[in-house]
């Protein structure tokens, strides 16, 4: 217990030695007509992560693929929020991170059309986790619901402690996130590095349960608004590389006036609700890919319907 309490107490001296930093050295997110907040935020406070799992190789809780990965797509996600790097950099290292950790998990023993599916689902999921974060406390939210989550699966027991050490970094990180005016945002180093952590988290899980897909699940609410919304934005036309305020936690958010932190457990909330019903009372071990698709397909007609309400009531205001 005392390790923990030392992990908080560092991650909390951590974060605020890179506020001063930060504030030092000018790394504000400055707020536009696109943005979620009014006043001047730290960016870049999701640091925390890939130092947590520098501390986590250190205890031995960790492969040095996973820390070394998340480090360098860190370093130039932190560069990325200070001087905005084009998008060719940005997706080379994405990729060449990816097919390291592919190589970590042993994935490119199965077939190589698993591992093609494998790598677009990692990507769209790393830029699907940061398009989310765009509010107070929704992804470190969805971060403490997934990890509780994958805790619970008895193949991923092995990584209880890193499990605990990333919650312990995500608490400390939520102290100053997790607020009307929040003190710090996650930048895209926390959002993609904690993208990149989770996806490695889902393929372990894939792969040591027999291949069992059905636990994609666990980003079914996510991943269910950043594709509803991209196909919205091609077929209005829009550029979906640029950024914008079009998912439904926004609308809820900006147009609406619903309180972020409310929009953001409620996101949460949704994603626990699904996951711990297909834990406990359905099975993952049990679905078939009829039941699967037919769970997706529900998920996306209660978002669809939920959104169309919204944007009917953002008309009338």
């Amino acid at each position: 217990m005392m390790i923990y309490v030392l992990l908080f107490l560092g991650f909390l001296l951590v974060e605020l030695i890179y506020f001063k930093i930060a504030e030092r050295y000018n790394i504000l997110d400055k707020p536009n007509e696109r943005s979620s907040h009014k006043i001047l935020t730290i960016r870049g406070g999701g640091v925390i992560f890939p130092i947590s799992l520098v501390v986590a190789l250190a205890l031995g809780q960790v492969t040095w693929i996973l820390a070394a990965v998340v480090g360098i797509i860190a370093l130039v996600s932190f560069i990325d929020d200070m001087y905005s790097l084009s998008q060719g950099p940005r997706a080379a290292i994405q990729v060449l991170g990816s097919l390291l950790l592919f190589y970590d998990l042993d994935l490119f023993e199965v077939h190589w059309i698993f591992i093609v599916i494998s790598l677009i689902l990692l990507i769209g999921w790393i830029n699907a986790f940061n398009f989310m974060d765009g509010i107070n406390g929704i992804s470190v939210l969805y971060t403490l619901v997934t990890l509780y989550s994958f805790s619970l699966i008895p193949v991923n027991h092995v990584h209880t402690d890193l499990y605990i050490t990333l919650a312990l970094a995500s608490a400390v990180f939520a102290l100053f996130n997790l607020r009307i005016k929040a003190k710090a945002f996650l930048g895209d180093v926390g959002s993609i590095s904690l993208a990149i952590i989770l996806g490695y988290f889902m393929i372990y899980t894939i792969l040591n349960t027999g291949g069992n897909f059905y636990y994609l699940l666990f980003f079914s609410v996510y991943g269910v608004d950043a594709v509803i919304t991209i196909l919205v934005r091609i077929i209005n036309k829009e550029n979906i590389f640029e950024p914008h305020r079009s998912h439904l936690y926004q609308f809820l958010a900006n147009e609406i006036k619903v309180n972020h932190l409310v929009v953001s457990a409620c996101y949460a909330a949704v994603q626990l609700a699904i996951n711990l019903v297909f834990i406990h009372f359905v099975g993952f071990e049990n679905l078939s890919w009829f039941e699967f698709l037919v769970s997706l397909i529900i998920i996306a007609g209660i978002y669809f319907a939920i959104r169309l309400r919204v944007i009917k009531q953002m008309s009338v205001l």
